[in-house]
């Protein structure tokens, strides 16, 4: 019985080309295996390839979830959009929950009651109960801050400072020192 010794060309050739190869070539060229619905392998060049389930052979979609924008933080929101948007209507609203009602209130860059210097100024008037002025030194709600309150028609005589103390300033913290001290003059409340 005579046996055939003569090599197979083709595994052969194939044996040759990958000897040819260098390895930069083969790190260049990442393969991953899959397996088919019938079980068999398959090489694929990228890894969106659709996924088989090995139990049951059915593929598995691959899915590139985006992932979701954070928020960002009322209080990191630029200065005029903090105040417009979320303080004013917010100190609207504690104030009109107390009973009272707002005849006026605004943000404007003016004059700072008593100081005189230029600032940020929340002028706000409370029908027949009293005015505050809540001023921030820069268009930032961490900079200096300082309040005055005076009665109904007449110009405050005090400027104290607001919120001083704090490291982190939010907008719940802000509208309750503004009621704590409205509260503390007896102007919305009884201590």
């Amino acid at each position: 019985m005579e046996e055939n010794l003569e090599p197979n060309n083709k595994v052969t050739n194939e044996i040759s080309d990958n000897a040819n190869k260098s390895n930069s070539e083969e790190i260049k060229e990442p393969k991953s295996q899959l397996l088919d619905i019938n079980g068999n392998t398959s090489i694929s060049q990228n890894d969106s390839a659709p996924k088989v389930d090995i139990k049951n052979g059915n593929e598995i979609p691959v899915k590139n979830i985006p992932k979701p924008k954070k928020e960002l933080p009322i209080e990191k929101k630029p200065f005029q959009e903090f105040i417009n948007v979320h303080l004013i209507p917010s100190l609207i609203e504690e104030i009109n929950q107390r009973g009272f009602e707002i005849n006026y209130i605004d943000l404007q860059n003016t004059n700072r009651p008593i100081a005189g210097d230029k600032c940020w100024v929340i002028n706000c008037e409370i029908k027949d109960t009293c005015n505050f002025w809540l001023s921030f030194e820069q268009d930032d709600i961490s900079s200096l801050k300082s309040i005055s309150l005076s009665k109904p028609n007449q110009t405050p005589s005090i400027i104290e400072s607001f919120l001083i103390d704090e490291k982190r300033i939010t907008l719940k913290l802000i509208i309750s020192r503004v009621l704590q001290r409205l509260n503390g003059q007896k102007l919305i409340g009884v201590n």
